[in-house]
């Protein structure tokens, strides 16, 4: 008799995950608390997988071997508390996927950057002419491709909620971006557990693979104290020169690795700004790792055409820019997206707070922004924080709404920015589904 491998979940991940546990020989039963996206559902028939929607049963998962869950579903769901009763095992489809793949592996993770950086590196090696594949939280899942068209290398974008459910998988070469708070809520609202979690793209790495991570972050240059680190380790840095790693000087990046060396004016490259100087020189020290050329690598870095739903300058109506910032789903993005703005600023936000702390946004919010907008089912967080900064902080439950509000309360010369700084659940399917609404209402004005 096969063994029973369980999916919880069936969007991108969970369905990619039934294909390929079909194909290792499970016997596969997919089931999903929520509805079953038609295109998946197809999808699962096509392949003979069995499946259900709008609830578990329970009597059936828990004769499982193995489950496979959707980095959605939190440690604290009545189904899993069930299915750890039972001591079954229960693992990420990025971890499962990894079983049955010899492909090297480039994973990154960060609380912010991550899919820049992701893409930057991804369209790098493509256009080296390597046969690479994008996984994790962007592209089609990792287990789909490996079980359909196995690539050379995969470039993975890795969330904590992966990651915690992730044990012998090893990355070839791990990058880590920073470590600012996000998901608190899923974390008991301990930084440690969520630095923790962050840290676990290292394990099971050994000597001859690599660690990029960033010498400017305060959370991870602490953290490295108090571990040994297996894999060679090569920092980016804006602030330091070293000896092996990645440094600006004089507005010129400079990379080493050993006998290899890499320099770019700052100025030349696409995606400008601080942050998008880190994301570069990650995306750029990884792919050297891999021997990638160095005219490769500027080519890319020069023209990358950025990423949607990122700081997107969208549209202009009547003199006011329209920046769409979906994706900034935590303080720390919202900070970057502040920083960049050099026009006042009627600044669209709010959402699902996972505990956010607003202090660092203070000194930005009171030079540069003239009005906020709140979006979301529970604004109180943002009117607490901001209310004695800002003339207007206004109240919006819908995206129409917000953009009306925000329109009216511009003027010529400035820009409306929505950075939510918060998920997007209450309102929305996701930020993508935000960010194109918001794009939706823009033009519709």
């Amino acid at each position: 008799m096969k063994p029973l491998a369980v999916i919880l979940g069936a969007g991108e991940s969970g369905t990619g995950a039934a294909i390929l546990a079909r194909k290792q020989g499970y016997a596969v039963w997919v089931s999903d608390s929520g509805l079953i996206k038609e295109k998946y559902k197809t999808e699962l028939d096509r392949h003979q997988i069995e499946w259900e929607e709008s609830g578990h049963t329970m009597e059936r998962i828990l004769k499982a071997a193995l489950v496979v869950k959707s980095p959605g579903i939190p440690e604290k769901a009545q189904v899993i508390r069930e299915i750890r009763k039972h001591n079954i095992p229960v693992i990420a489809e990025i971890e499962f996927a990894g079983r049955y793949t010899q492909a090297k592996k480039i994973c990154i993770t960060g609380s912010n950057g991550k899919t820049t950086t992701t893409l930057l590196t991804y369209e790098i090696l493509k256009r080296a002419g390597i046969r690479t594949g994008l996984a994790g939280n962007v592209g089609n899942s990792l287990a789909r491709q490996v079980a359909e068209n196995d690539a050379e290398v995969y470039v993975i974008e890795l969330s904590s909620f992966q990651l915690d459910d992730m044990f012998e998988f090893r990355a070839d070469v791990s990058v880590l971006l920073n470590i600012t708070p996000d998901h608190l809520d899923r974390y008991n609202y301990e930084m440690q557990n969520y630095v923790n979690s962050k840290f676990r793209i290292l394990q099971n790495q050994s000597e001859s693979d690599y660690f990029i991570y960033c010498a400017d972050d305060p959370v991870i240059c602490n953290e490295l104290t108090k571990r040994k680190i297996r894999p060679a380790m090569l920092p980016f840095s804006l602030l330091q020169a070293r000896g092996n790693g990645a440094w600006v000087t004089d507005n010129t990046i400079h990379i080493q690795i050993n006998e290899k060396q890499f320099s770019m004016s700052i100025l030349d490259l696409a995606l400008q700004g601080k942050h998008n100087t880190y994301n570069s020189m990650a995306a750029a020290v990884s792919s050297m790792v891999l021997e990638i050329r160095n005219d490769r690598i500027r080519e890319v870095l020069s023209d990358f055409q950025g990423v949607e739903h990122r700081l997107e300058r969208f549209l202009k109506v009547h003199g006011i820019e329209f920046i769409n910032d979906s994706k900034a789903t935590n303080v720390n993005s919202t900070w970057y997206a502040l920083e960049t703005m050099d026009k006042p600023v009627v600044w669209i936000a709010g959402g699902v707070d996972k505990g956010n702390d607003y202090t660092m946004l203070f000194d930005l919010v009171k030079h540069k922004v003239k009005a906020i907008v709140c979006l979301g089912t529970d604004n109180s967080k943002l009117h607490t924080a901001f209310g004695s900064m800002v003339n207007n902080i206004i109240d919006t439950r819908s995206m129409a709404e917000a953009v009306k509000s925000a329109y009216y309360l511009a003027r010529n010369g400035d820009a409306v920015l929505l950075s939510p700084a918060c998920a997007s659940f209450d309102l929305f399917e996701n930020y993508e589904d935000r960010g194109n609404q918001f794009k939706q209402e823009v033009r519709n004005l």
